[in-house]
């Protein structure tokens, strides 16, 4: 117990106190300047009137609507470098690499590239097409930042995966193939089956670190913009402290942000267990 106590220590220091106050700070009508007034749920019920909160978590919900997408490509890229494919010592050497940039330097780069009279637009003029504007488009602006931050995180998924996959008895992939059981049949009902915890917690630390890991991302490309188009509940706890100096309104939409991410991971982790239970 005495080895534990630095560690306890630190979570309820930096975690658990954190969090019960700014939920007592999400109760009042603090600014930076003033402590404010005891206001019960009045930030909570601003929130549900403040259009950029509900834009905010109309986005959200795109966000989550995208995690197989985030789960699905690392996965498989993870088998086919496990199953051999040719070139798997490059990749092996190189998918990791975009996991090791800073969110700042990411966004840098494809900002440039994916600005109206930048690379990509300009290949797409060669080929006859006329470009778009890929950032300053509400259309266009979400999907592109969620096609970079899956680019940019998929290395630490294939990381997980390739983990789960050396526990993958190799006995259960030579008997299919022995039974005349092709590839896409051994993948769907040998090796995927077999992954299904490693998928689990790619699931639920996927889903939590969309929400809660996208700010830097978004902050260089867009701004949270056009209008709201790209602005979650991230950023717009960012935005009503930073730009508004409304504190008290941050820390609720924080809470907010809090139990929806504590009650999503909580149900990924109920209905993954009790498929795997069937």
């Amino acid at each position: 117990m005495l080895f534990l106590l630095p560690a306890i220590l630190l979570v309820l220091v930096f975690r658990i106190f954190p969090l019960f106050w700014g939920f007592g700070i999400s109760l009042t009508s603090a600014t930076s300047t003033d402590p404010g007034q005891f206001i019960g749920a009045g930030n909570y019920l601003r929130a549900l009137d403040d259009p950029n909160f509900r834009s905010a978590m109309a986005n959200a919900v795109v966000v989550l609507l995208s995690v197989p997408i985030f789960v699905t490509i690392p996965m498989l890229l993870a088998i086919l470098i496990h199953q051999g494919v040719p070139g798997r010592t490059f990749f092996r050497s190189v998918y990791f690499f975009p996991a090791i940039l800073s969110s700042v330097i990411i966004g840098s780069i494809f900002s440039v590239v994916l600005s109206f009279n930048g690379n990509l637009n300009a290949l797409l003029s060669i080929a006859g097409i006329s470009g778009v504007d890929w950032l300053g488009h509400s259309a266009t602006a979400l999907p592109v930042t969620l096609a970079i931050q899956c680019w940019s995180t998929f290395g630490m998924g294939v990381l997980i995966f390739l983990a789960g996959l050396s526990t993958v008895s190799k006995e259960m992939v030579e008997a299919a193939r022995l039974d005349g059981a092709k590839m896409w049949q051994i993948w769907w009902h040998v090796i995927i089956p077999e992954l299904r915890p490693i998928i689990e917690f790619s699931t639920v630390i996927t889903t939590i670190g969309l929400l809660t890991s996208m700010f830097g991302l978004i902050y260089v490309l867009t701004g949270g913009g056009p209008g709201t188009a790209t602005t979650v509940p991230e950023y717009l706890i960012w935005a009503a402290q930073g730009k508004l100096n409304r504190p008290a309104y941050a820390a609720a939409v924080s809470m907010v942000l809090f139990f929806m991410t504590s009650i999503l991971a909580w149900l990924q982790i109920r209905i993954l267990s009790r498929n795997a239970n069937i």
